[in-house]
């Protein structure tokens, strides 16, 4: 043995430790906490007791189970549901910040306001689409008018006397008020709301005669006898509601608003954080117990996965700014 070497291989092993705890200490180098690593924040962008915050809490209790972490809901209403979605879209791209929206988002919002605090395209990334939840027009039950063509004969001999609620400017509701006025040649004032919860308040209170609300948010009322549904926006009858007719059918074809929801977190999720996502929200919708009470709630379920999202964009803006333009539908 060479006793001369020993203190040379022994610096250069201590010289190659360090270098790999150096490695190790290096971002990256050491594998990443499992996800969810905390409770996940789902932002609905609406005030409570609304239609999508009553689907956001279904599927977050479910999500949270699969998860294994607590899937918070935080209401975060205002401005057409700008305030919610420009929160998440400045959120850590971790996938503890999620956001649960319609095409009043992701859609109309991008047609009517000319500057917004997010980009449907740029900022966010996908995690899957929930369903659809066609709206209504809805009245109190001794409204004069039980039909479209009843409500727009009154509307066109009290031109401007009549009001309509939405669950907020900028959302369907307000579009799909906007087109029918358009399209049925009606003056109706538009009462934009925080949410549906305050819009059905003030239409059961007589300070609105009319209002465009999801089916979700009808149901209990209608089954109630609170209000009159006179006719929902969808292209064909929604089976919830088989013996109410469409504004289609009504005498205005081509009138068509539905919503649907999705769920997505901010741009730069990672790819098994996303996919994770995605494959827990697609096991949720198909389990028939929490299909069955999201359709009770007035969801026609139907899961996509998040490349659907780009696609559902690419056809739909251009065609809702082109509509916007051409009826000149603004924010109030």
């Amino acid at each position: 043995m060479n006793l001369t070497r020993q203190p040379a291989r022994r610096r250069l092993a201590r010289a190659l430790a360090a270098a790999t705890l150096g490695l190790l200490a290096l971002p990256g180098a050491h594998a990443e906490a499992p996800f969810p690593s905390r409770p996940v924040t789902l932002v609905v962008p609406f005030s409570a007791g609304g239609a999508t915050d009553t689907v956001g809490r279904i599927l977050a209790k479910a999500m949270g189970e699969r998860l294994g972490q607590s899937v918070v809901v935080d209401n975060k209403p205002g401005a057409g549901t700008e305030l919610g979605a420009a929160a998440v879209a400045r959120a850590q791209p971790d996938g503890h910040t999620l956001l649960i929206s319609s095409n009043s988002t992701f859609v109309v919002n991008p047609a009517l306001k000319p500057r917004l605090q997010y980009s449907p395209e740029a900022s966010f990334d996908a995690v899957g689409f929930v369903g659809a939840a066609p709206l209504v027009i809805l009245a109190q039950p001794g409204f004069a008018a039980s039909s479209v063509k009843e409500l727009v004969a009154m509307a066109r001999s009290k031109p401007g006397k009549l009001s309509y609620a939405s669950f907020g400017a900028g959302t369907t509701s307000h579009l799909a008020g906007e087109m029918f006025k358009v399209m049925a040649g009606a003056d109706i004032v538009h009462v934009p709301y925080k949410g549906s919860a305050p819009a059905m308040a003030d239409l059961l209170g007589g300070q609105v005669e009319l209002s465009i609300d999801t089916v979700v948010a009808a149901l209990p009322m209608l089954k109630s006898g609170k209000v009159k549904v006179l006719a929902t926006t969808s292209p064909r009858r929604t089976t919830l509601l088989p013996q109410v007719p469409t504004v289609a059918e009504a005498g205005y074809p081509g009138y068509e608003m539905t919503p649907w929801l999705a769920i997505v977190g901010p741009k730069g999720l990672s790819p098994a954080v996303q996919q994770k996502l995605s494959s827990t929200l697609a096991a949720v919708v198909a389990d028939p117990a929490i299909k069955a009470q999201l359709e009770q709630a007035g969801i026609d379920v139907k899961f996509e996965p998040p490349a659907a999202y780009a696609q559902h964009l690419a056809r739909e803006l251009p065609l809702v700014r082109a509509y916007v333009r051409k009826a000149q539908i603004t924010i109030d």
